[in-house]
């Protein structure tokens, strides 16, 4: 970008401020093109006042409120979340109910992958020995198997591509029949069944814990027709010493890999897509570059039959009337009201509110408050009809644009959307992230090309040409929806080159003992 010609975004006709947008920011003294001169200096990404604001007028961003004036702030100043007052959260009451007239698009055929078909009819797009644990006291004895399997058994298999534990903190201090001690249970369940890890589920268990295999995985948890999880249990009398642990391991393992090996790629329709879209480290391009195009990418999907799975419950709890507005009827509206109240309930009995969700790196990249953020997070929905919710934990059951009621917490949301059964997570980034995930591809987004030039080994898509006007939203929306169908297909994200990942994180709303 020239440094040398002033240029800020505007959102809306009706927004009072704009970002900067020149990397490093405007100083004070700078003459825009309009002729607005800024009376002091503004950091790329934050807002500048378009007009005199008095004390408590309203600040517009997105053509939304997402503030007001603290005090009076003459033209051409920054507007920092200093001198803002947060709205109040909308009510979830007398919201409206598929209002919005969605956009009938035209289906998108003959978009194919590679992917690897289930007897379940869910496609992966990694072929992964998962190992389950039921307990954490297991994770070393698992950790060092799979090293073991990695270095020894492996090679030997050259058609899976490698072997991931499902390793989680849950353990027998959890009040186990306490209220929402069933999510941690679900999502360990429902981890094990992605469809990255082809109808196979291997089991290792302590044997004395409070959520043993059988609580699991009770009858008709696992889909008839599927192979039956195999249980290594370590306090059986047959394991005399650690090492015999591990044998029974490796062996157990060896069988699984057998049958992987024996899977091969096949032509898959577009309509296997199951994405969840994400983002962390946000800033305030993110609703200017790379969100919308993640959401250009999501009406791709949807109308090539796919599903695509947006989440993070406080980042879009204040666009909930824009969400119901869309509503393929008004029990999806409902359920999607049923879950953020739940949220707000939760959050009050925490002490606190959505206002806890934005982060230091987040204000410093200009978003203001939560209200600027989840305008900036939403639009990662796209435009179609909104089809299905789920809650927390839920494995999903149908097509389309879905609801996944999850935190904002990166490592929860993408462990959540995981568990729903997303073959492929998109993840976009301001400040910056080396995020990603053992058993999903993970493909990042960054919002600025100053990020993108700078971690050039880390990010998959530059989405800051949005910005400088060398592409537009639907250039990088179509060439993230056909970097998708080459990732489902094999072709390594960076963070897989890198074998970059982060821990599971189970949500445990549940007491612990």
């Amino acid at each position: 970008m020239n440094q040398l010609v002033p240029r800020t975004i505007r959102m809306q006709a009706s927004d009072n401020v704009a970002i900067v947008a020149n990397d490093g920011g405007l100083p004070a003294g700078t003459v825009l093109a309009d002729g607005l001169v800024l009376v002091e200096g503004v950091p790329q990404g934050h807002k500048v006042a378009l007009v005199d604001f008095g004390d408590n007028d309203p600040v517009i961003r997105y053509g939304v409120v997402i503030g007001y004036a603290n005090s009076a702030i003459p033209r051409g100043s920054w507007i920092s979340e200093k001198v803002l007052r947060m709205p109040a959260a909308r009510s979830l009451d007398n919201l409206p109910i598929g209002t919005h007239a969605v956009t009938d698009f035209a289906p998108l055929e003959g978009f194919t992958f590679e992917g690897y078909r289930n007897a379940d009819g869910s496609v992966g797009t990694r072929n992964l020995l998962a190992i389950t644990s039921t307990v954490q006291c297991v994770s070393g004895v698992i950790e060092y198997a799979v090293k073991r399997i990695r270095d020894e058994l492996l090679p030997r298999y050259p058609n899976v591509d490698d072997v991931v534990s499902l390793e989680h903190i849950y353990g027998c201090g959890v009040a186990i029949d306490a209220p929402g001690a069933e999510i941690p249970i679900r999502t360990i369940r429902n981890l094990s069944k992605n469809p990255n890890f082809g109808d196979d589920v291997m089991v290792v268990s302590l044997g004395c814990e409070k959520l043993p295999p059988t609580r699991l995985f009770p009858a008709g948890s696992i889909p008839i027709g599927t192979a039956q999880p195999s249980v290594v249990t370590l306090q059986d009398q047959q394991h005399v010493g650690f090492m015999s642990m591990i044998d029974n391991l490796m062996a157990t393992a060896e069988r699984h890999l057998q049958k992987l090996d024996a899977r091969r790629r096949e032509t898959c329709p577009a309509s296997s897509l199951v994405v969840g879209v994400q983002c962390g480290g946000s800033d305030a391009f993110s609703g200017v570059t790379a969100n919308p195009a993640v959401g250009y990418a999501t009406d791709l999907i949807v109308r090539a039959g796919g599903t695509v799975m947006f989440s993070e419950t406080t980042e879009v709890r204040d666009g909930i009337d824009q969400l119901t507005a869309r509503a393929a009827s008004p029990e999806i509206a409902q359920a999607m009201v049923r879950e953020m109240q739940w949220y707000d309930d939760y959050l009050v009995r925490g002490g606190v509110d959505r206002s806890a969700n934005t982060t230091p790196g987040n204000k410093k990249g200009g978003l203001s408050n939560i209200v600027e953020k989840a305008m900036g997070s939403i639009v990662k929905s796209g435009s179609t009809a909104i089809t299905g919710v789920l809650s927390p934990g839920d494995k999903l059951e149908q097509k389309g644009l879905i609801y996944a009621a999850t935190p904002a917490s990166d490592f929860i949301c993408g462990t959540l959307q995981m568990a729903a059964g997303m073959n492929v997570h998109i993840f976009t980034t301001g400040r910056g992230t080396p995020y990603g995930l053992a058993a999903v591809p993970v493909i990042k987004m960054a919002t600025r090309s100053d990020l993108a030039r700078r971690w050039h080994d880390l990010m998959d898509v530059d989405a800051g040409r949005i910005a400088t006007g060398e592409a537009t939203i639907e250039d990088v929306g179509w060439e993230l929806f056909r970097l998708i169908l080459d990732v489902a297909s094999g072709r390594r994200t960076w963070a897989e080159q890198w074998k970059l990942h982060n821990s599971l994180a189970l949500f445990n709303p549940a007491p612990v003992t």
